[in-house]
């Protein structure tokens, strides 16, 4: 029974316990929004701000932070300036009257400089300043002309710097007063912003100087307290410069507390270098920084009064909650947190781009679907309906009004439609006088056939337009259907790339250094972002190596063993000067590069060429070669060779399928034009990882691979593009091999040699016999070949291009580190 009771109890407890937590996290959550409701909406921590700033002094005289303020929070928070200006004047006559009045004849004076100063077209925060400086001068100096015998040069300075000091609080402020006045900030801090919000806090805390309870001082609890948390939040750095800014200010309103920027500065330094032992670690460094600067002082009361003020901060730093300190750290720039929390939003714009993307690529695709839904894409026209339709026009005008109408269509329906369809075939095909027999049946059965035959004559005409018509919208809609689904393709594989989230690399970062600083190089800084094989991407930032290119010599080659694939130097930055470092930026090799050689030549030696080639190295891995004949010769063939593959280079570079950019380029050539301008493309796509050759041959001529003593012909059957609207593109696949040769040529070299009768014979001979590798040789000798066949006589124009395939192997051979080749895979 007791384990029974047990077994039931369990579930009931953590059923309890775990409405209780969600009870407390609710009450936690509804504090915190009335917390926040009566400091950011009701102005509660303006009004503690402001009655300290009114009792802030620097030198036991100067007032320069009350009016400053003041300003900011009108110019910013116009709606609780009142608040702040009664919050100012309290604190200011809670030290005397003789501050309250000054204080009050400063506001006063300022209201209405600040009421003037709107007939001043400038922008007010650009003239806020000048007015501050303005009112504080015109006040103090109405002041010791009242209250004073007369004025001296030291007066005017005295008024000066303190107008100047207002001067520059104001434009401190107007970035400070922002950010204690608005419940929630989305963007992190500027380091301005941060300076501004410690001046801030510091001369807050002037307003505590002579706040004493026990032997202990307010201000320096405060202060220090300040420190922890900025050195515990930011680091040494700003823990440091807290330190400095805040000693120095208290130190301007009271002389004695001098060495207190030296204990701040110390402690702000220690305590954010202790950071990683948590609390207690940047609570640690405030501690011994006080006994350090504390054994200065001769007095054992000193010290043991500032011990008990530093051990007062570190209670209150303890009591702190964690989140608000984490809250606080995501807008300091330079954090974990911070820097966590900008790749955060980096991640989520990352994603919602990459959505955005998607959606568009499945609008386009969804549009495409809709085209090849609709019939525009594939399907057949409806010949029979068409005919239909066609001949209910023709009886529209003649046979709507015949006397015959009811024997002929509704007797004889089927007997009449017949004549009139073969009719209209017959004269379709220009031979109905060839069919006398025809003519005669058709004059047996109608009592106006000749009338009807001419009407059907007639509207023929205008069937065959519409025809015509119809089919370019077809093939329009086709066009933008496929441009549709490969936009779409580009844009999903946009949007995966997208995605790809750089991967978590420290290990294999660590590793790779200490391989290569185990051999000797200094690596100041490296960045992985890929090591995918074939997709390698690694940034190092080396020492000067005064031009011994040790990057590419020995970094690289290591690399190459560790990572088990060709590694080479892309890009190299070197540095200015000799101390500097090197920027590097390393990655994989393809496992094949193509030489190339090219010869060409005009008709008759002319100098406008109808061939065209190109040869392109797409950023997928591949290397496109391609030649385009434009029909007959000169600038007209010329034109549209070359804009064929201007077309075809352009859609290859966006990541479109081949297939779908060759259907495209010929839908726009067959569209363009009325005339029968049409153009061949030879086009071979070599993977640079695996060799595989895809060929798509339209229209042109076979080609060749030559290994070693054989020779293979590489041959599709495609008409010219141009000719017709729709066509099917037959890809044909080749497995090549390092050294083979892979030769292209136009018509005109094919089909050039004289007195040849099987030119595929010829040619595969000519190609066999050639002893040399090199691709310009044995595109040369091609052409030279050609052209002595025909004496010496260009009757065509001529192109040859002629591609070999080699590993590619790098500069330098790989230096083995066994040691780490497996750990960093």
């Amino acid at each position: 029974m007791q384990k029974t009771e047990r077994n039931f109890a369990g579930p009931a407890t953590e059923a309890v316990f775990n409405r209780t937590r969600l009870e407390m996290a609710r009450i936690f959550t509804k504090t915190s929004l009335k917390t926040e409701k009566v400091l950011f909406q009701w102005g509660l921590i303006l009004l503690a701000v402001g009655f300290l700033l009114g009792r802030a002094l620097i030198l036991m005289e100067i007032m320069p932070f009350a009016l400053p303020f003041f300003a900011a929070v009108l110019a910013i928070k116009k709606d609780k300036a009142a608040l702040a200006g009664l919050a100012i004047l309290a604190g200011a006559f809670s030290l005397s009257l003789q501050n309250g009045g000054v204080v009050f004849c400063s506001l006063f004076v300022f209201l209405l400089l600040h009421r003037f100063s709107g007939f001043i077209t400038i922008d007010p925060l650009k003239k806020l300043p000048f007015t501050v400086f303005i009112s504080m001068f015109l006040t103090k100096l109405g002041i010791f002309y009242l209250f004073s015998q007369g004025v001296t040069m030291y007066d005017f300075a005295f008024i000066a710097v303190e107008a100047g000091l207002s001067f520059i609080l104001t434009m401190i402020f107007l970035q400070s007063v922002p950010l204690i006045s608005y419940r929630k900030r989305k963007q992190s801090l500027k380091t301005e912003e941060v300076i501004s919000l410690i001046i801030l806090l510091a001369s807050v805390m002037t307003g505590t100087i002579g706040w004493v309870m026990y032997g202990l001082s307010a201000e320096h609890v405060l202060s220090r307290y300040l420190v922890l948390i900025f050195a515990f939040v930011s680091g040494p750095t700003i823990g440091a410069t807290v330190g400095v800014v805040t000693g120095l200010i208290l130190s301007f309103a009271n002389v004695t507390s001098l060495y207190e920027m030296s204990l701040l500065a110390f402690s702000g330094l220690l305590g954010g270098l202790l950071k990683d032992g948590k609390k207690m670690g940047a609570s640690l460094g405030l501690i011994v920084g006080s006994l350090l600067i504390g054994l200065y002082s001769q007095a054992e009361q000193a010290l043991s009064t500032n011990l008990y003020e530093s051990l007062i901060a570190v209670a209150l730093f303890l009591l702190t909650p964690t989140f608000l300190l984490k809250n606080l750290s995501k807008l300091v720039p330079g954090t974990s947190e911070n820097m966590m929390e900008q790749q955060q939003y980096i991640r989520k714009v990352r994603d919602v781009t990459a959505n955005r993307v998607e959606q568009f690529s499945n609008v386009f695709q969804a549009l495409s679907d809709s085209f090849t839904q609709n019939g525009f894409y594939e399907e057949k026209r409806n010949e029979e309906k068409e005919i239909d339709y066609f001949l209910s026009s023709v009886t529209e005008r003649t046979c709507q009004f015949c006397f015959k109408k009811e024997q002929c269509w509704a007797q004889q329906f089927d007997t009449t439609y017949e004549y009139l369809k073969e009719i209209m075939l017959e004269i379709d095909n220009n031979s109905l006088e060839q069919n006398p027999k025809l003519v005669r049946e058709m004059d047996k059965h109608c009592v106006k056939s000749k009338k009807v035959i001419d009407v059907i004559e007639h509207e023929l005409t205008y069937f065959k337009a519409n025809q015509q018509l119809k089919s370019q919208i077809h093939e329009s809609r086709r066009i933008v259907a496929e441009q549709l689904h490969g936009v779409s393709q580009v844009m999903n594989n946009f949007a995966q790339e997208i995605k790809r989230e750089r991967e978590n690399l420290n290990v294999q970062e660590e590793q790779i250094v200490e391989a290569l600083r185990s051999f000797g190089m200094e690596i100041n800084q490296i960045e992985i972002y890929s090591l995918e094989p074939g997709n390698v991407d690694v940034e190092m930032w080396v020492p000067y190596c005064h031009g011994r290119g040790e990057c590419e010599k020995i970094i690289a080659p290591m690399l190459t063993d560790i990572l088990g694939e060709s590694i080479v130097v892309k890009n190299e930055e070197c540095a200015k000067y000799p101390q500097g470092y090197c920027h590097v930026s390393f990655g994989s090799t393809k496992a094949y590069v193509v030489d190339t050689g090219v010869a060409h030549a005009a008709k008759g030696g002319g100098f406008v060429s109808g061939d065209s080639y190109s040869m392109i190295e797409l950023n997928a891995g591949k290397y496109a070669l391609a030649i385009s004949d434009g029909m007959g010769n000169g600038e007209r063939a010329h034109y549209e060779s070359s804009e064929t593959l201007q077309l075809l280079k352009q859609i290859l570079q966006t990541g479109i399928e081949e297939t779908i950019a060759i259907k495209s380029i010929n839908s726009i050539l067959s569209l363009r034009t009325s005339d029968e301008i049409f153009s061949t493309l030879d086009l071979a796509m070599i993977d640079l990882q695996d060799a595989n050759v895809n060929f798509l041959k339209i229209g042109s001529t076979p080609s060749f691979i030559k290994r070693g003593d054989k020779v293979i012909k590489v041959q599709a059957s495609n008409l010219p593009m141009g000719i017709i609207e729709e066509f099917e593109v037959d890809v044909v696949s080749e497995q090549m091999k390092a050294q083979d040769l892979l030769i292209m040529m136009s018509d005109g070299v094919f089909e050039g040699p004289r007195h040849v009768e099987n030119y595929e014979m010829w040619m595969k001979r000519k190609i066999g016999e050639l002893q040399t590798d090199d691709p310009q040789e044995i595109a040369d000798l091609i052409m030279e070949e050609v052209i002595r066949t025909r004496s010496g006589l260009i009757e065509d124009d001529m192109t040859v291009v002629v591609a070999k395939l080699k590993h590619n192997t790098p500069k330098w051979s790989s230096i083995p580190t066994y040691a780490y080749r497996k750990k960093a895979q």
